[in-house]
Order: C-alpha cells, then sequence, then structure tokens
C-alpha cells in the first residue's frame, strides 16, 4: 500500500487546522465550565484549585525535604536552593520501594511505612534534628482545600489501601511522623506533578506558567486569576490550576473525532467512558492505537497479505516504544521489520513503509490535539494578561515528549515535540511560546512548592513589619483628634495665635446663605496658571436656584512673573472681555474675589496677602491688599466699575456652596492637591476679631498641623524623607500626610524600600522609580479601584519601567491602600475635632452638621471618602454628620458670599 492509500484510509485521524482550532475552542469552553461555581459539578475538565499561588522568582533560598509518591517506588530528596546571586539547587534523594502486601493493606501502615523510609534517610544524612519544611508530591486524584491539606478521591496505578479515600493524606503522614517521636518535619505543600513539573522549570525560567506532562498518562496545570476561580474564596492574585485534562471528551463534545479504533481502545479498558482525551493522546494507549490498525487492514488483507499472527491479536504487544523507534528517522524502515517480525509476521518493505506511516499518523494526531488544548490554556493566560503579544513558557515532562524518537540530546530532534510545538504556533502566531524540558521534575517542584510558600511566609511578614507602622489604632486617633483640638484652641487665642501652627485666620463671612438670596453677581477665581470669570445669577423664592455662566483665561508665565500692576491689568482685561461676551458692558455688579493664596483678611473685603505660591512672583503684591490692587486695575481701565464686597479662600467658597443647597452645612473641607477646612466658630471664641456676637468662619489652614512637632510620633520614615526633598521641608506636615501632592510620593518611597530590601520587583530597582514625583498619586486612585483588575496594576508599573509579577501587583495595590487609608483617617480624625468643638461651643448633648467638600483626592479616590466617614462617626459619636460634595465650589461659593454679605447690607440700611 502506498503512503497516499493509508492517509486515505486513515482520513478521519487526519485533523485539519480547522479542525484543530474547533477543538482548541471547545477546550476553552470546558476550562471556563470547569472554572465557575455552578457549572463545575458537570464539567468533565474539573480545573482544580491547587493553593499553589505563586512561581519561583529564583530569590528562594533554604534547606527543604520532598517526598515523591506516585508509584511502587517512591523517592526521598532533600534539595537545597542557594540565593547568593547565583541560583543553585542541589539534591540527593533515596528510593524505597514500597511492598506490594503494604500497597493492598492499611493506610496506617502505608504511611508508617513511608515516616520509617523518612526518619531512614535523615538518619543518613544525619539531619534528624532540624525541624526541615517538607514538600509532598501525591500524584492520585485528589481534591484540595488547602496548600497542605488533599484529600485522596480515589486510588489508582494498583493502589488499594484502605481507609485512605475521603481522608486528608497530609494528616496521616503527621500521625505517622508524631506517633515515632524521633523526628519532626514541617509538611507545607502537597502537590501533583504536573503542578511539580511547573515549578521546577519555573525556578530556571520565570515566563514558565504552565506545566504539561505527556508520558503514560497526560495532564496540565497552568497559573490561572484569582478573579475566575469561583470555587476559591477571594480575587486577588492567580493560582495553578491543575486542569485534569485527560477528562475531556468524557462528555461527548469529541465524538465527532473519535475513530472506531479510539472506541475500541475505551472498551476494552479499565474505565471506558473516561479519560477519553488522554485516550487518545498518551502513552499509555499510542502502541495499542496502531496495533488495532494494522489487525483491521491485515483482516482487509491490505497489509501482511491477510495475515494475522497470535502476537498481533494480543491487547498490549505492540508497545508505545516500538511507535517511537519506528519513527526514527535512519534507521525506521529497519526497527520496524524487526519489531513485525518480532510479532511473527513476514512484513515485506511495502508493509514496512506502511507501518511507519501509520505510526506517524496515530503520533502526529496526538502531538496536534495535545496542542490544540495547550493553546486554548495560552490564549486564556494572553486574555487574562491583556496583552498583544504573549511571551510565556510551558514547562513538560513525561516519556512522550521526551522520548518520542530522540535522536541526539537536542529537544527537537523529538518528532512528537517539534509537531507539538508547531501546532502551538500555528494556532497562536501573535504569541512567543517556549518549552522547556523538566530535569527530575515533580520531587524537586515539590521543594520548589516549599520554598516558595516559605519565600512568601517570610517576605509578608517583613513587609507587614514595615507598613505596622502606618496603621494608625482607635487609641492613636483620638490622640490626634485631641491634639488638633489644642491646636485649634492655640490659633483661636490672642496671647497663643503668634506661635500657634494652626492659624484660625478670621474670614469675616459671617452667615451662610438662608435662602432669600437673589440677583446677579460676578465671581472671580484666582487659584493657579488659569482663571475664571463667572457671572452667577442667583433665584430665591418658587424658582431658586443659581445659574452660571463663565468664561476660562490663562495667565502667561511672563505675567505670573513680571509687576502686580501688569499681572490685575490683565485681569481687569479679561473682565472686560467676559463682560462684552455677555452683552452686559458698563453694567455694575458687585463681585466675590476667590483668592487661594495665604491671606491675612482684615474685613470680608480686605486680604493681605502673606507670600505668592503656585509659580507666582508678580512684584509689588505681598504684604498689600489684593482688593485694593484689582479696585486700582480697575479705575485704571475707566470702563466699568465694580463692588468688589469679599475676598475669600477655596475651603471658605466650597462651605457657602453647600450651604446653599444645605443649611445645616458650616464646615468646608478640601482634600485635593492640598489640604485646608474651614467651619463657622463663635464670635467669643475668635479673639483676634473685636465682637462677642454671632459666629464667623474660621480658614483654618490645618495643613501645617504638626509643625510644632506635636505628630512626631506617629511620622513615620517615609514622611520624613518626603518631607525632607520637599519645597517646604518642616512645613505643612499633616498635608504631607493627607493631601494629593505626596500620597504617591510616600508610596514610591515605601516601594523604593521594599525593593531593596528584596520583598518587591525581585530586587531590582528600575531608574525611573528612583525619580521623585514619578509615581503620581492619580495612580493610587486608579490602582485601588475596584473594577481595576491587578493587569491593569501592572501596565501602570509598566509605564514606570517595572517589570512586575502578579505578586507585585498585590503588593503594590496593598501599600497604596494602607497609604490612602492612612490620610483618609488622619483627615477624618481633624474634621472630628472640628464638628466636635462647634457640638461643644452650642452645650449640645447632640450634633447635626454637614461639611462641604471638595478636592480631586476627595471625589476620585473609590475608598478615601468611605474611610474619612467611618473615622468621624467612630470619634466622634454624638455628631451626625453629612457631607456633601461641592460642585464648582469656589466660584459659585464667592458669588454666594457676595450675594449674603448683599442680603445683609441691604436689610442694614433698611
Amino acid at each position: 500500500m502506498s503512503t497516499f492509500q493509508i492517509d486515505k484510509y486513515l482520513y478521519h485521524m487526519r485533523l485539519s487546522e480547522e479542525t484543530l482550532q474547533e477543538v482548541s475552542q471547545r477546550f476553552r469552553k470546558e476550562m471556563e465550565k470547569g472554572l465557575g461555581a455552578d457549572t463545575n459539578p458537570t464539567a468533565s475538565v474539573k480545573m482544580l484549585p491547587t493553593f499553589v499561588r505563586s512561581t519561583p522568582d529564583g530569590t528562594e533560598d533554604g534547606d527543604f525535604l520532598a517526598l515523591d509518591l506516585g508509584g511502587t517506588n517512591f523517592r526521598v530528596l532533600r534539595v537545597k536552593v542557594s540565593d547568593n546571586g547565583l541560583q543553585k539547587v542541589e539534591m540527593e534523594n533515596q528510593i524505597y520501594a514500597i511492598p506490594e502486601e503494604l500497597m493492598r493493606g492499611s493506610g496506617v501502615q502505608l504511611f508508617d511505612h513511608i515516616a520509617e523510609c523518612l526518619a531512614n534517610f535523615m538518619e543518613k544524612l544525619k539531619i534528624k534534628d532540624k525541624k526541615l519544611p517538607l514538600g509532598f508530591t501525591f500524584s492520585f486524584p485528589c481534591h484540595q482545600t488547602k496548600l497542605d491539606e488533599s484529600i485522596l478521591v480515589t486510588w489508582t496505578k494498583g493502589f488499594k489501601c484502605s481507609s485512605v479515600e475521603g481522608k486528608d493524606v497530609v494528616s496521616m503522614l503527621r500521625k505517622s511522623i508524631k506517633k515515632r517521636g524521633d523526628f519532626d518535619i514541617d509538611i507545607v505543600a502537597v502537590v501533583n506533578d504536573t503542578v511539580g513539573t511547573m515549578m521546577t522549570c519555573g525556578y530556571d525560567d520565570h515566563n514558565c506558567e504552565v506545566g504539561l506532562i505527556v508520558g503514560t498518562g497526560t495532564n496540565a496545570c497552568y497559573m490561572e486569576e484569582m478573579r475566575h476561580i469561583d470555587l476559591v474564596e477571594g480575587d486577588e492574585g492567580r493560582m495553578c490550576i491543575n486542569m485534569e485534562w485527560g477528562a475531556f471528551g468524557d462528555d461527548g463534545v469529541l465524538n465527532d473525532i473519535r475513530t472506531e479504533f479510539d472506541q475500541e481502545i475505551d472498551m476494552g479498558s479499565l474505565n471506558p467512558g473516561k479519560q477519553l482525551f488522554e485516550k487518545m493522546i498518551s502513552g499509555m494507549y499510542m502502541g495499542e492505537l496502531v496495533r488495532l490498525i494494522l489487525v483491521k487492514m491485515a483482516k482487509e488483507g491490505l497489509l501482511f497479505g491477510g495475515n494475522l499472527t497470535p502476537d498481533l491479536l494480543t491487547t498490549g504487544h505492540f508497545e508505545t516504544r516500538y511507535v517511537s523507534a519506528i519513527e526514527k528517522e535512519k534507521e525506521g524502515l529497519q526497527k520496524a521489520h524487526e519489531i513485525l517480525t518480532k510479532l511473527g509476521l513476514e512484513p515485506s518493505h511495502e508493509d514496512c513503509v506502511a507501518t511507519l506511516r501509520i505510526c506517524q499518523i496515530v503520533s502526529t494526531r496526538s502531538a496536534n490535539l495535545c496542542g490544540a488544548t495547550l493553546a486554548a490554556v495560552l490564549r486564556r493566560i494572553k486574555e487574562n494578561k491583556g496583552v498583544e503579544r504573549l511571551r510565556s513558557t510551558v514547562g513538560v515532562d513525561g516519556s512522550v515528549y521526551k522520548k518520542h524518537p530522540q535522536v541526539g540530546a537536542h529537544i527537537c530532534s523529538c518528532h512528537f515535540a517539534r509537531r507539538l510545538h508547531k501546532t502551538v504556533r500555528k494556532l497562536l502566531p501573535d504569541c512567543e511560546i517556549r518549552f522547556t524540558r523538566s530535569e527530575d521534575g515533580s520531587g524537586k517542584g515539590a521543594a520548589m512548592v516549599t520554598a516558595v510558600a516559605y519565600r512568601l511566609a517570610a517576605q509578608h511578614k517583613a513587609r507587614q513589619k514595615i507598613l505596622e507602622a502606618l496603621k494608625l489604632s482607635h487609641e492613636q486617633l483620638l490622640e490626634v483628634k485631641q491634639r488638633m483640638r489644642i491646636e485649634m484652641e492655640n490659633g483661636l487665642g490672642k496671647e497663643t495665635h503668634a506661635e500657634a501652627t494652626v492659624k484660625m485666620l478670621p474670614t469675616y463671612v459671617c452667615s451662610t446663605p438662608d435662602g432669600t438670596e437673589k440677583g446677579d453677581f460676578l465671581a472671580l477665581d484666582l487659584g493657579g496658571t488659569n482663571f475664571r470669570v463667572l457671572l452667577v445669577r442667583v433665584r430665591n423664592g418658587m424658582r431658586r436656584g443659581v445659574e452660571m455662566h463663565n468664561k476660562i483665561y490663562s495667565i502667561p508665565v511672563e505675567i505670573m512673573q513680571g509687576t502686580g500692576e501688569e499681572l490685575f491689568d490683565h485681569i481687569v482685561h479679561c473682565i472686560s472681555d467676559f463682560l462684552e461676551y455677555m452683552g452686559m458692558k458698563g453694567v455694575s455688579l458687585p463681585l466675590g474675589f476667590t483668592f487661594s493664596f495665604p491671606c491675612q483678611q482684615t474685613n470680608l473685603d480686605e486680604g493681605i496677602l502673606l507670600k505668592w505660591t503656585k509659580g507666582f512672583k508678580a512684584t509689588g503684591c505681598e504684604g498689600e491688599d489684593v482688593v485694593n490692587l484689582l479696585k486700582e486695575a480697575i479705575h485704571r481701565r475707566e470702563e466699568f466699575d465694580l463692588d468688589v464686597v469679599a475676598v475669600v479662600n477655596d475651603t471658605v467658597g466650597t462651605m457657602m456652596t453647600c450651604g446653599y443647597e444645605d443649611p445645616y452645612c458650616e464646615v468646608g473641607l478640601i482634600v485635593g492637591t492640598g489640604s485646608n477646612a474651614c467651619y463657622m466658630e463663635e464670635m467669643r471664641n475668635v479673639e483676634l476679631v473685636e465682637g462677642e456676637e454671632g459666629r464667623m468662619c474660621v480658614n483654618m489652614e490645618w495643613g501645617a498641623f504638626g509643625d510644632s512637632g506635636c505628630l512626631d510620633d506617629i511620622r513615620t520614615e517615609f514622611d520624613l524623607a518626603v518631607d525632607e526633598l520637599s519645597l517646604n521641608p518642616g512645613k505643612q506636615r499633616f498635608e504631607k500626610m493627607i493631601s494629593g501632592m505626596y500620597l504617591g510620593e510616600i508610596v514610591r518611597n515605601i516601594l523604593m524600600d521594599f525593593t531593596k530590601r528584596g520583598l518587591l520587583f525581585r530586587g531590582r530597582i528600575s531608574e525611573r522609580l528612583k525619580t521623585r514625583g514619578i509615581f503620581e498619586t492619580k495612580f493610587l486612585s486608579q490602582i485601588e479601584s475596584d473594577c481595576l483588575a491587578l493587569l491593569q496594576v501592572r501596565s501602570i508599573l509598566q509605564h514606570l519601567g517595572l517589570e512586575s509579577t502578579c505578586d507585585d501587583s498585590i503588593i503594590v495595590k496593598e501599600v497604596c491602600a494602607v497609604v490612602a487609608r492612612r490620610a483618609a483617617q488622619l483627615c477624618g480624625a481633624g474634621m472630628a475635632a472640628v464638628v466636635d468643638k462647634i457640638r461643644e461651643n452650642r452645650g449640645l448633648d447632640f450634633l447635626k452638621v454637614t461639611v462641604g467638600v471638595d478636592g480631586t483626592l476627595y471625589k476620585l479616590h473609590p475608598h478615601f471618602s468611605t474611610i474619612m466617614h467611618e473615622t468621624v462617626k467612630q470619634l466622634s459619636p454624638k455628631c451626625e454628620v453629612t457631607f456633601l460634595q461641592s460642585e464648582d465650589g469656589s466660584g459659585k461659593g464667592a458669588a454666594l458670599i457676595t450675594a449674603v454679605a448683599c442680603r445683609i447690607r441691604e436689610a442694614g440700611q433698611r
């Protein structure tokens, strides 16, 4: 028979690329089923969680024991892993037999025997007095509930020990060791051989995240995102999934590609209807498939002149190793002749050529099917990571992969491996996949799982110790609240004000809106390189509300740094442009001026600029009243007249805007780039201003809280580092712990510290991480967004030039959470001091109050506001505090202050 005729005869075994794509897609669906909580019970591909959460990163270190039990012999290994810049693994091992009577005896006897062999091994190496960590490779079907707990589902491979199925094999082994009492070990992990293979290869290649075995049986495992594993709590990080993929097709999804030969093999097997995929691709069945084809063709007179021999008709007589031998490139035909003769046949040259072709078709199908399912796994990893091109490594073990047929030592001289690689590359043209062979997979792998678990635990402990300093207890927060209260009193007192760090500046805003305000007002909002001019129409009565029109103008650098006259002339020119734009030239309107620079006010319409910030350097302004400077510029222009009624800062503007919506609003808070607060204080307590009656809004300037050293006991080394390199060392210390301008920098300093200690990024610091300000505070908000998968955290880190693993991303996320939480709690402690002071001022048992809030950190960070609210609630239980977000606080607020001032002025004139 020609090869062409054979190809035609075995047409169903030759799978097209389309068919392989289809198999790959079907397998992908089976994976989804196995991962889902609802679909798992009926899924054929079980996708079992292994509780192995991380692959080696090369920094593992230590002395470990491993136990490798998967057949009639088992091994005990001592594995020394060292990382002194040179990754090194040294191994010693001993093989012990399990007598047949023990394989069929009681479970207790089996585990007593294993414990005895362990004792013997440790005695020999003189390590019985050490309590070494042990990893246990147990290659039988198990249900894992923890890394060190594995319930045996069923015995296979000829084992029949009583009272083990349904029990945890780790605790049985622990009991046997305890009973002896002559040594003690710490059993850390139990794994199967596929996971062991991935971990062994992962030590040498950090891209390895898939394990594959194609030997007598077949299976695969890979690192899956926790958020997709319904069977395990938690959605952060990754976990290795033992796929148990041999059972793919048990529900009938492969029936259209299974041939009569596959069906015949299944019928004659020990477990009909089970492990159907394994029966199409693994070493246990490959030779048998070839035998069945030879028998059928001989019966039909197509081979061996129609002759059959008893040997050819006996199950198992055509071994898989024969398939390998016949496929060898040079001596294949000669091998075919030898093997067929040994089976009692008298093969012709054509018979040998035909047998070689049959072997090729059977093993090619096996490699192609294996490649199709592996491609589905890799495609899933690629999608999980959200990358355009996946670079990944598959660790492989098993006799079929390694020896089918091997010519020389080079991996690709093996036909099976070559075909498998080719299929994967064909189905995944957008991926770079490496295959690496596992040397001594399972034993070394169990030790690696243990080494990784030990490394993770030690690193976690070290990181927690460092982060502990940033975690504030309820008592510490109460203390912060009390200290803030003391500083507030100091700022309000005439005697103590000069020395006080929290300045408690009077704003001369003595009333919040009452809803009767009305009229047209102009507002000017100056606080940075852009400024706004607004027209605000306030209506009362039935149609109560605020209508706003505004235009943004920029301030060129030369004007910011020129003379004061030039700056204010530019501002007036922009006001003129705005009035023309609104068709209101020549109208005289009351104006409110939001001026967000440090000022000392002596009146509502008077603000002495203390110092320029934010890059402004206009001469002749510091120490001057900015309202006067504005009025002079208006007179110079001689185009229109404006009544400048009020000058306010943005915090007060925020309070007033919210006060218009909610009459209970008497506090303003800003937590953005910087932070500040204001509130309505009783006039009798504001000692810097004459008069005892009524209330006045006090601008706290609370960012400077702690400048006196009263927060030194809770400031960490990271706070000190950030402060030292800031533009104003020693100043605004509270602000530097809570506001947006500094949180990213605190995080960056912690990440640097972790990396230097080898607790992050494998100890490698990127140049970019050394750059001040590179870790923006907006990253904190993005990284902590619940809906944001860790892969987006990784892309932010990548943008910073950091090669991060999934574990690194979890750590970075945790650091961001700790820093943001502390900021929110400190802010809450400050706010608790404010609301409690208002309550006590009024002699109330219970206060209902609203805080108007603005600022990017408060508005954009996913958890900041919640944590801050909770803190206020805990520290001020006698206050019911509502937080109201200010929309467009500063401009609208200035207009409302003007409206209130006009209302009061008019009332006074009546």
